[in-house]
């Protein structure tokens, strides 16, 4: 049974970009996480360390969240790999990272990069 976590919304400021100004004075992000796998083991026991804990994945989002990238692509691709370190066995992770305000010079509201990958 393949069954999928959502983490959504997870707000951090944090510095990235490739301007000097975004390292030094950095500006908010909005970072979510969806986990597909087989929860059948969580399911059928009840108890936490059978599932995917949506506090360790927050955590993990944060602390990578707070190493300044250039690009937000590098920043997701720590991401990604904690998030499998953490969580090891088949599964697929969405990871979306929206970076609110961006410094252009026209008027946006977002700009966002979506990773994907699968693990078998």
């Amino acid at each position: 049974m393949q069954s999928t976590l959502h983490v959504s919304g997870i707000n951090c400021y944090s510095y990235h970009g490739c301007l000097e100004e975004e390292l030094r004075i950095g500006g908010w992000f909005r970072v979510d996480v969806a986990i597909t796998s087989d929860f059948r083991k969580a399911i059928e026991s009840d108890t936490l360390s059978d599932a995917i804990d949506y506090v360790e994945v927050t955590q993990i989002v944060r602390e990578q969240m707070d190493h300044p990238s250039r690009l937000i692509e590098h920043a997701g691709g720590r991401i990604m790999q904690k998030l499998h370190e953490k969580f090891p066995g088949n599964k697929t992770i969405d990871l979306k990272i929206t970076k609110l305000n961006p410094p252009v010079n026209s008027q946006i509201e977002s700009t966002a990069i979506v990773l994907r990958q699968e693990y078998k």
